[in-house]
């Protein structure tokens, strides 16, 4: 199975965490001693960052690695946001095509 990072999502999630932590992206460049503009390209998956980096910035939001990388703390407020964002705009008869979809998968068990 091969698995590769979504870069976009990693900087959606660094950017959910600093905000949560009421940070700027100069605060957070400061401690991470990286550049401003080049936390705005992680966030925005612009940029691929190295380990380290992305190490840095865990430590920095006092999130963990496994958070920012793979996703798996079971948070799902990240997949309803997504979900929300998708619904936001579709049609009436799509929307509704959706979530009966949603539906049917949540009765599946998936490996």
């Amino acid at each position: 199975m091969e698995m590769s990072i979504d870069y976009i999502s990693l900087g959606e999630r660094i950017r959910k965490a600093r905000k949560s932590k009421h940070m700027t992206q100069e605060t957070l460049a400061e401690i991470c001693s990286l550049s401003c503009a080049h936390i705005g390209h992680i966030e925005r998956g612009t940029r691929i960052p190295s380990l380290d980096t992305i190490f840095r910035i865990s430590q920095a939001l006092g999130v963990s690695l496994d958070y920012l990388i793979f996703d798996s703390l079971g948070d799902d407020t990240d997949s309803i946001s997504s979900i929300e964002r998708i619904l936001e705009g579709v049609d009436k008869t799509q929307r509704k095509n959706i979530i009966n979809t949603i539906k049917a998968m949540s009765i599946y068990k998936f490996d």
